[in-house]
């Protein structure tokens, strides 16, 4: 078997926008606003409830935004579709509107196998009667080149790490360094094969420190900032061993 490999980090892409709302076409607001009532940027998320509808929502409205069929771009069935919009969104018929026309061409579709073994590895992890419906739109989504956040319409990371908390407590739990969602579950994946995904053991020595860690928190600027002193400690022994200039 060969070991997964994390999708396209972000920063190596054209800048994103910071809301989804920004990026998301016609198509995919109007779709959120028929599910909600209401455009992201209002959503009313104070409660679990409203949060499960905001998140649920924001995913489809992203989704029907990138063109084709919904159900090619979410990963959900259209029986699944049903079922969630029975539960979720009783007064709109998501059926109706997995039939919108779509905005745009449909952009090709990703490997199946990779989607099945990031589902596999949240519906292990779930923690909530909604883990199995996340499990399948976060795996789909995932597979998107930028930020999972964006990649799922949510309006910032914070509302991914509680999705993920509320519904996938025993994974959460485990991305004790604030490592960035999308790379986590690729390492979860490569350490439950035997793989070794990262460069040096070590994160705070691995060049690769700012793709995988989120930007802007005190425990990652910590550790960063521990790597450049790690790193700066053998460039210093090593000038102390040399001789000192003589005078002219």
């Amino acid at each position: 078997m060969t070991a997964p490999v994390p999708r396209q980090h972000a920063t190596e892409l054209a800048p994103a926008p910071a809301y989804a709302e920004m990026r998301a076409s016609e198509a995919g607001i109007a779709l959120y606003v028929r599910l909600t009532g209401c455009r992201p940027t209002h959503a009313p998320t104070e409660s679990d409830t409203g949060f499960d509808r905001h998140i649920l929502a924001s995913i489809l409205a992203m989704s029907a935004a990138e063109g084709g069929r919904l159900t090619d771009r979410c990963g959900l069935s259209e029986p699944a579709l049903a079922d969630l919009g029975a539960r979720f969104f009783p007064d709109a018929d998501l059926i109706t509107c997995v039939a919108m026309p779509a905005p745009q061409p449909a952009p090709a579709l990703p490997d199946p196998d990779e989607v099945a073994m990031v589902r596999d590895l949240l519906l292990s992890h779930r923690s909530s009667d909604l883990g199995p419906w996340l499990a399948v739109l976060l795996a789909r989504r995932a597979m998107e080149p930028n930020h999972l956040w964006e990649d799922l319409g949510l309006r910032e990371r914070s509302e991914l790490t509680r999705l993920l908390t509320r519904h996938f407590a025993p994974l959460a739990v485990r991305n004790t360094r604030n490592m960035r969602w999308k790379r986590f579950f690729y390492r979860m994946l490569c350490e439950s094969d035997g793989f070794v995904m990262c460069a040096t053991p070590v994160c705070t020595q691995c060049t690769d420190f700012s793709v995988c860690f989120a930007e802007k928190t005190s425990e990652s600027r910590m550790a960063d900032r521990r790597r450049a002193l790690a790193l700066a400690a053998p460039a210093s022994a090593e000038a102390a061993l040399q001789p000192a200039a003589q005078p002219r």
